[in-house]
């Protein structure tokens, strides 16, 4: 009788660590009172929103690559785009209060950022929100310090798209190179429509 409960407990519990976390936790923003362990490479690992143009534009990507740095002056971040052996460099100032962190990028659009819950140990989960007179959209990225993750890593943030009714993610090929820190030459200047493709990563 005892090893029949001990049995049933440990089912209990089995399910209950196996069972998905609910959408509150999923979707709720994390407190940024410190940058210091965003500073650093990510790689995106996979990403979604609700605007098919720059969903699109997004799987035309060969890999993304992230920077956050934070100084005594301000924190940046640096979005690198690859396209065949083209890196695209694009550095934003971002301003930091509570649970969100705003991209400075004049008056072509708003930008609003978050992070979410994860799992993952060395993952970010970003979530995008971006206004202007031609795109109303919700993002969500996976970034990583590893190129690939685990099947429950993925299923866990696939959990968070379907929190927010996104489709199906756009996922990176790891087998793609990142492009430098340090751009090799000048990059060229996007167009203002590029520029708010680019901020939906």
């Amino acid at each position: 009788m005892l090893s029949v409960c001990a049995l049933a407990i440990f089912c209990l519990v089995s399910v209950t660590r196996s069972s998905p976390l609910p959408c509150e936790k999923l979707v709720h923003p994390l407190d940024l009172s410190t940058f210091s362990h965003l500073e650093g490479r990510w790689a995106l690992i996979a990403g979604s929103l609700n605007h098919p143009p720059s969903m699109a534009a997004l799987a035309q990507r060969d890999s993304i690559t992230m920077y956050f740095s934070n100084s005594s002056d301000a924190v940046t971040y640096t979005q690198i785009n690859r396209f065949g052996d083209e890196c695209q460099h694009r550095l934003y100032n971002i301003s930091v209060e509570g649970r969100t962190f705003t991209f400075n990028v004049g008056n072509r659009f708003h930008l609003t950022g978050a992070l979410l819950h994860t799992s993952c140990p060395d993952c970010l989960v970003m979530r995008w929100v971006v206004s202007s007179e031609r795109r109303q959209s919700v993002d969500l990225y996976l970034l990583s310090k590893r190129r690939t993750l685990e099947p429950q890593e993925m299923e866990e943030f696939r959990a968070q798209l379907k929190c927010y009714q996104l489709p199906a993610p756009v996922v990176m090929d790891p087998s793609r190179d990142l492009c430098p820190e340090q751009p090799e030459s000048q990059s060229t200047e996007a167009t203002p429509q590029d520029q708010e493709v680019n901020s939906g990563a």
